[in-house]
């Protein structure tokens, strides 16, 4: 079972207003505010009920096929040890991976979209909305509104439904509504937007399936608790599998809902150093990145308050990464929050080194991850080389790289 939040704890989460001290909050139209709250109300009621928890658990088990396994990483050790041998470095760590693309559907998503699919059921509505970067959230949104008798429409960025093709016809297959967002550079920053006003439109029978941990309060926090699965399940895992913790843990952040899920149970264990992995593109230098925590600073998006990358007159900038699913100018406000305390370090990759991780670990493990993922794991084949043997890392391998092949090969200039 995960802990308890202790006294000082930084499991405490939100304050009644959904600060994570100065991030999170809810900044959104009037007219949307009677919705919050009343999710709000809806989530504090369902968060300790038995019943909602036992059906959520069913699916989880039988449906999206948990727990998910946390696996030793043998290939990609042995690879990282020969490194750190040649280097004369410290003999290099042992490398698990918490296999997230194991999940129905593909990636760590489904956790959430269960969650609240059956929060929308609780409050009576009719119509699911849902936005997408990656594709990966859009296709689990779809796949639970399948499950259980929903419409749903999922806003992708223009761009996106151009490089993530294969999951917009999943989403079509699904039985969902794709609709494309041309507005911006078309990624996922813009289809939260229109999202947003579809919401604001149909207030009364629409629930929006918020995909990470941002936007106004209680979403941040309704999807940690969704997402914090993976990381109780990791503790138990490694504690079984090694009988202790882990040195280190690595995850991506975009918006950052594997991320928070993977981090939240380990946060009160003070010995395990927990890095974030931020889209670096291709460098800080400009503006071809979204390392928010980097190279942002606080402001105002998509109802809450967070770090952003935004110019001198506060305007939100349009970021860059190889990866759709990390292509997005903030960052959900528990890490920005996790960040100025210390707890938690954030690392940018460039798209080169992910997409270098990417090759590796397909070549070394026979395990394609997603970009999104690649970025840890590039991380991971940094710093472990340099790390004692009897080390442990656990990289989050939060999505499967099924839906990145066509990108990765105009990358390397093939076809497919």
């Amino acid at each position: 079972m995960d802990k308890p939040a202790t006294p000082n704890s930084f499991r405490t989460g939100p304050d009644e207003q959904g600060m994570f001290g100065i991030f999170g909050g809810r900044f959104v139209a009037e007219t949307l505010m009677p919705l919050i709250l009343d999710l709000e109300r809806h989530w504090n009621e369902v968060k300790n009920d038995p019943d909602f928890k036992a059906e959520l658990q069913n699916l989880s088990t039988h449906y999206a096929g948990r727990p998910s396994k946390l696996y030793f990483a043998e290939g990609l050790t042995r690879h990282l040890r020969e490194v750190s041998s040649a280097k004369g470095l410290g003999g290099g760590a042992k490398v698990y991976f918490k296999r997230e693309d194991l999940n129905h559907t593909g990636s760590h998503k489904i956790n959430n979209c269960l969650g609240q699919i059956l929060l929308a059921k609780r409050m009576g509505k009719k119509r699911i909305i849902a936005e997408t970067g990656a594709g990966q959230h859009g296709v689990a949104s779809a796949t639970v509104a399948a499950r259980f008798g929903f419409p749903c429409v999922v806003y992708m960025g223009a761009t996106d439904v151009a490089r993530q093709s294969p999951n917009v016809f999943r989403m079509k297959l699904l039985g969902a509504e794709v609709r494309p967002v041309t507005a911006g550079h078309g990624t996922l920053k813009d289809a939260m937007n229109e999202a947003l006003r579809d919401w604001v439109t149909n207030v009364e029978d629409t629930y929006y399936l918020i995909g990470t941990a941002a936007g106004p309060h209680p979403y941040p926090e309704l999807v940690r608790d969704f997402q914090s699965v993976i990381g109780s399940e990791a503790r138990a895992q490694i504690l079984e599998q090694e009988g202790r913790l882990p040195d280190t843990i690595i995850a991506c952040v975009g918006g950052g809902s594997n991320a928070i899920g993977m981090f939240h149970p380990f946060l009160d264990d003070r010995q395990v150093r927990i890095i974030g992995i931020e889209a670096g593109g291709r460098g800080l230098d400009g503006i071809e990145h979204c390392a928010s925590m980097n190279a942002g600073a606080p402001g105002v998006l998509h109802g809450n308050r967070t770090y952003l990358l935004q110019n001198a007159d506060g305007q939100i900038m349009d970021g860059h990464s190889i990866s759709a699913g990390l292509d997005y100018p903030g960052v959900g406000p528990e890490h920005s929050w996790l960040r100025d305390s210390g707890r938690v370090e954030y690392v940018p990759i460039l798209d080169d080194e992910a997409l270098e991780a990417f090759q590796l670990t397909t070549r070394v493990e026979g395990i394609i991850p997603a970009l999104e993922s690649a970025h840890a794991i590039a991380h991971a084949v940094k710093i472990v080389p340099a790390m004692d043997k009897d080390q442990i890392v656990i990289v989050n391998l939060s999505g499967r790289g099924d839906k990145d092949v066509h990108t990765v090969a105009s990358m390397l200039g093939m076809e497919i």
